[in-house]
């Protein structure tokens, strides 16, 4: 029989034992052949993760832990299930999660038999069975209560997809009968899926080889075609052919993930010139075409330091490694653009990038290349020059940072830019707008926030 519904369309398996049902809701469905290969980046991407263990054909993550100081008692886990399938097995808490499937579709396998009826006798395993069929490239949800027994496999035998991939989240880790010693490795953000796993008992698995799976109560639920149609079976057909394709090209490209910040939200603001006091005002002295100059205000207290040598060390080495991905890309064409002409080339955006120059004839903090430094007494101010000279153009950058008495730190950067020809006029004309409006700013912006983060200081962005 099947029915239309207007819809999640969802299954619904009451407890044979009286506790909590099981419930199954289909949600959308993905382009044809995008299950595997979102599978399979997810996948990759997993295995990278500090938690990822490999064990009962469930390689899984631990990507968030309890925080029993502050009451909370969730986890969150990532699970693969992969063409073979996982072993029967239940856990003790309560599980919801939200997965994927692959491109060959999954069946999701229950049986809510309560111990008590088990050892009475094996076959209530059995009377408590049922199966839920779920279509290919698909997003679905799936909650059930502690101790309900379940395995998850591709729908179709010997299939080459992928069964699933899901984000679970443990209601309650010390939820059910759990050991002493299983509730301290919970408590120790310790825990993991396979210690939280209860496999099947032997005498169960030969009560289960014997069943014929036919007998199983199953429900298939599907979206836009109906499962046992003509169209249903030509869009699984396209599907699992698809997702050959996109699963192994999923696989050949690797997956990467990036993080991007926004510097914590500070405003850098520009200035008509650098102040009468800059170190910048004693470089290229006689002449130059280009000048800026850039401040960023940090909130009180917020740097965490009263020496403005550390805080510049700190906004120095963000420079470095907090460099905006966006500049980075900017850098690596320029450097292609001008290698051919014999100019320097650097990963760094041009107004600090020689801090990463093998001169060290002087050295701030014992390891930044520096043209020129200078502080004062109480440590409450220091400046350092940065730049090269190239074939079309010299640069001198300054950096300072001042710390108030008040507790906020104003953090400064100028450059001066002397062109010595035609190409570096151009060139200086061509990048004049981007320059100020994007790379010395953003690249402020962000070493100040990797300074702030560096420092331990509350308030951190």
């Amino acid at each position: 029989m099947t029915r239309t519904v207007d819809t999640f369309p969802t299954a619904r398996i009451r407890s044979h034992s009286g506790g909590l049902p099981v419930e199954v809701a289909l949600i959308a469905q993905l382009g044809i052949g995008y299950g595997d290969q979102l599978i399979a980046g997810a996948s990759m991407r997993q295995r990278g993760h500090e938690t990822y263990v490999d064990a009962l054909d469930e390689p899984s993550a631990r990507i968030g832990g309890v925080d029993i100081e502050r009451g909370d008692a969730t986890s969150l886990y990532t699970f693969a299930v992969g063409a073979k399938g996982h072993p029967f097995h239940r856990h003790a808490g309560h599980r919801v999660f939200t997965a994927i499937s692959g491109s060959g579709g999954a069946q999701l396998r229950f049986s809510t038999a309560s111990p008590a009826q088990i050892d009475e006798d094996p076959q209530h395993f059995v009377r408590g069975l049922h199966h839920v069929n779920i279509p290919a490239d698909s997003l679905f949800t799936v909650r059930f209560g502690g101790g309900t027994w379940h395995q998850f496999a591709p729908l179709h035998g010997r299939s080459p997809h992928s069964a699933l991939f899901a984000l679970s989240c443990h209601t309650n880790e010390f939820g059910g009968d759990l050991t002493g010693e299983l509730r301290e490795r919970v408590a120790a953000n310790e825990a993991d899926i396979p210690s939280l796993t209860e496999v099947l008992p032997d005498a169960l698995r030969d009560v289960l080889a014997a069943l014929d799976p036919v007998r199983v109560p199953t429900v298939a639920l599907s979206l836009h075609a109906a499962p046992v149609s003509l169209t249903g079976r030509i869009c699984a057909w396209a599907r699992s052919a698809s997702g050959r394709v996109r699963g192994g090209w999923g696989r050949w490209r690797g997956a990467k993930g990036f993080l991007a910040h926004n510097g914590g939200g500070r405003v850098v603001a520009e200035q008509s010139a650098p102040p009468a006091d800059s170190l910048l005002r004693s470089q290229l002295p006689d002449a130059f075409d280009h000048e800026d100059s850039f401040s960023l205000v940090t909130d009180a207290g917020e740097l965490g330091t009263t020496s403005a040598r550390e805080a510049m060390a700190a906004v120095l080495e963000g420079f470095i490694e907090n460099n905006p991905p966006g500049v980075s890309r900017l850098m690596a064409l320029r450097n292609v653009l001008v290698k051919p002409l014999g100019l320097r080339t650097s990963p760094l955006g041009c107004p600090v990038s020689s801090l990463l120059s093998p001169q060290a004839d002087v050295l701030f903090a014992n390891r930044f290349p520096v043209i020129a430094q200078r502080g004062n007494a109480a440590d409450t101010r220091v400046e350092v020059v940065l730049g090269a000279d190239d074939k079309h153009l010299r640069f001198r950058s300054c950096v300072g940072v001042d710390l108030c008495g008040d507790g906020r730190a104003v953090v400064t950067l100028g450059t001066r830019v002397r062109t010595t020809n035609l190409f570096g006029r151009s060139y200086m004309a061509l990048i004049d707008r981007v320059h100020r409006r994007y790379i010395t700013p953003t690249m402020l912006r962000l070493a100040v926030d990797h300074a702030v983060r560096g420092l331990g200081a509350s308030g951190a962005g």
